[in-house]
């Protein structure tokens, strides 16, 4: 079934009505996101990615989904498109301190555990699927807290996501009034600052914690992730849940080899270990550790 083509007969090149995602496309599509990210493209989502994709047929002024596919597949496609198409399709949806029990755990029982084990070392945290940022400035603003409290203990932090769009956003650090609610107000004292034009509403993130922060696009399909040190801590949460078991089970086992014996890794309270293959044991709701 062919897509159907809207041709706009007095401005040759410019789409004047929506193309529509026929079945053929929608399976193209479908089957090479998955492959290429391991996100789960169901039927139901057809109506989901035929909206967000029609940005990048209005930008490339083409008629179809079919001429888009045929051009993404292509060599040139996969070099200039394919980083912009993931941006379109990938969801990137977050908060500071989200999910807030996870920080109070890593304050009260993870930090004191690891500095006595660690005396002198740097902690070493990855988060995976940052989105813009907001998850590891969180974990700025807390490792900052207990470094204040603990003199000698120090910190860095990886930030990655496969989207390039929300990437440039948390390097930025500028966020709305709204978006940092639900900092705590001794923490906007200390971490944020203010836009001399009070008016327009935004805050940026003091540069001793953008110092802190190392962002880089990272595909979690890639057998090998990069990295040369190991971790202690990763927090990939709200992540897996786009993906299908098996996919799941082949990223946690990767995770794995990045984690120092010991390792925590802290995942979305939506999502569960539980009927995977994977070394790594429950200690608190959502949160498991690597065995030692």
């Amino acid at each position: 079934m062919q897509a159907a083509r809207a041709v706009n007969m007095a401005e040759p090149g410019v789409i004047e009505h929506s193309a529509n995602l026929s079945a053929r496309d929608f399976g193209r599509l479908s089957r090479f996101i998955y492959d290429t990210c391991g996100i789960k493209m169901p039927e139901v989502k057809k109506t989901m990615l035929e909206a967000r994709l029609q940005k990048r047929l209005r930008s490339l002024g083409m008629h179809s989904f079919t001429d888009y596919c045929d051009f993404l597949f292509s060599a040139e496609g996969m070099e200039k498109e394919l980083v912009q198409m993931l941006d379109m399709v990938t969801t990137n949806k977050t908060d500071f301190f989200r999910e807030p029990d996870h920080f109070n755990y890593l304050t009260h029982t993870v930090l004191p555990e690891w500095v006595k084990r660690h005396p002198g070392a740097a902690l070493s945290v990855w988060s995976a699927g940052c989105s813009s940022g907001e998850e590891p400035y969180t974990l700025c603003m807390v490792l900052s807290e207990f470094a204040q409290r603990n003199p000698g203990f120090d910190f860095k932090i990886l930030a990655t996501d496969i989207s390039t769009r929300v990437l440039d956003k948390a390097k930025t650090a500028i966020y709305t009034e709204s978006q940092v609610e639900p900092v705590a107000l001794e923490l906007k004292k200390k971490y944020l600052l203010r836009s001399k034009d009070r008016s327009s509403g935004v805050v940026r993130i003091v540069p001793e914690l953008r110092e802190k922060v190392r962002f880089r696009r990272l595909n979690f399909m890639d057998e090998d992730f990069g990295m040369r040190d190991h971790l202690d801590i990763i927090f990939c949460r709200n992540v897996i849940i786009y993906f299908d078991r098996p996919t799941q089970e082949r990223l946690l086992q990767r995770f794995h080899r990045y984690m120092k014996p010991g390792a925590f890794i802290f995942m979305g309270h939506s999502e569960t270990l539980s009927g995977l293959d994977v070394p790594l044991v429950s200690v608190y709701p959502t949160v498991y550790r690597r065995p030692r």
